[in-house]
């Protein structure tokens, strides 16, 4: 099957189970509205469908919202990292699950590190992001080296990871870091230098790591398709046989494509850290790093379709709260989006027939322009 009817197809999988799972939201809504009567569930569903799709865009009175585009936009930064991060460990058939407690390791190192470092402006934001990056590849390396040295599943033992981590800085910062003049658990205030700058106002909380997302969805993107090490790591993940046959030093890209990934969520919890917050406050996995395997499954596992996809889910993201604030469905619907969303690219045999059509088709192309040229010759 060529390129264009591959793109076909996935754009075709994609808009499929993104309509199922609204669908199935729809039901849900329906379900779960107060009204009494049938009508009244009718209007109630269209009015939370309203604002989960159209108000977070434009205003009731069909104003463009600038304010809802900023805080989307805010929204997108760190999904588009832990996307990445996934992508790339995916496209090597690495499902290491870590971004979600690595993107939680790099806020609370990088918060530490603009806590009490003594580095001048620049300097600390930099240096900060860095070595929380640095200790999240560290982490994501553990599942790595295990599965490349000893088999282990990368699977089981990054998901458990998550929750190590969690409870080790839950333990960390209520025994030795908590803030005892604050009312909640948080670590003492940042360092006003080490705060990124915003590139809007009015709370938006956009900051330049929108930006730094940006140009590092490029490089990953460079890297993977422009370069030997990405085409090895996407080879490993198509054909791991075919790679250790061809010479391919299979461990060694294995533990590179996770230690990446690792290192692309630390920077994401950095970011957001540095972008977002006056001290670091978080008790529980922010939810990033599950958002960011949906983002790289609507992505196809392609860093340049990253942002893409994480527009949308921040998009929908920001919907359902609108919408569990303006009715009575709960802002978690969003879970079950993404769950639906994630079912439907995981089942493989989702629209295999058409799939099927495509490549009969491409076939028929090739020898069609085959017969021609002998014909010509």
């Amino acid at each position: 099957m060529n390129k264009k009817r591959t793109f076909t197809f996935n754009l075709a999988r994609a808009a499929s189970a993104i309509g199922i799972a609204i669908l199935v939201a729809t039901f849900l809504i329906f379900v779960s509205s107060s009204g009494d009567t049938f009508s009244q569930k009718i209007v109630e569903t269209l009015e939370a469908l309203r604002a989960m799709l159209i108000s977070p865009l434009f205003k009731t009175n069909g104003e463009f919202n600038l304010k809802g585009l900023y805080d989307i936009l805010a929204g997108m930064i760190p999904i588009m990292f832990t996307g990445l991060a996934t992508a790339v460990m995916f496209s090597a058939n690495q499902f290491n699950l870590g971004a979600e407690g690595g993107i939680m390791l790099g806020a609370f190192v990088t918060a530490l590190c603009g806590i009490y470092l003594p580095l001048p402006p620049v300097v600390l934001p930099v240096v900060s992001i860095l070595i929380g990056s640095l200790a999240t590849m560290l982490l994501l390396l553990i599942p790595a080296i295990f599965k490349a040295k000893l088999g282990v599943s990368e699977m089981v033992n990054s998901l458990m990871l998550n929750y190590i981590v969690m409870y080790g800085i839950n333990f960390v910062l209520s025994t030795f870091l908590a803030d005892k003049s604050k009312g909640q658990l948080q670590t003492l205030n940042i360092q006003a230098h080490a705060s990124l700058p915003q590139l809007v106002g009015g709370g938006s909380k956009l900051s330049i790591g929108f930006i730094v997302a940006i140009i590092t969805v490029v490089v990953i993107s460079v890297l993977m398709y422009r370069t030997r090490w990405g085409y090895n790591i996407r080879m490993i993940g198509k054909n791991l046989d075919f790679s250790k046959y061809s010479g391919i030093n299979v461990p060694f890209y294995i533990i590179l494509s996770q230690a990446l990934g690792g290192f692309l969520a630390g920077m994401g919890g950095s970011i957001e850290m540095l972008g977002r917050y006056n001290a670091y406050d978080w008790k529980s996995l922010p939810g990033y790093g599950w958002t960011g395997i949906t983002v790289a499954i609507l992505a196809g596992n392609n860093p340049k379709y990253v942002p893409l996809a994480a527009f949308f889910m921040a998009f929908l993201d920001k919907g359902c709260e609108l919408m569990s604030t303006y009715s009575n469905v709960p802002a978690q619907l969003i879970d079950i989006i993404q769950a639906v969303i994630f079912l439907f690219f995981a089942a493989q045999n989702f629209l295999s027939r058409y799939r099927q059509k495509l490549v009969v088709q491409s076939a028929e192309e090739e020898l069609l322009e085959k017969s021609t040229q002998m014909e010509g010759k």
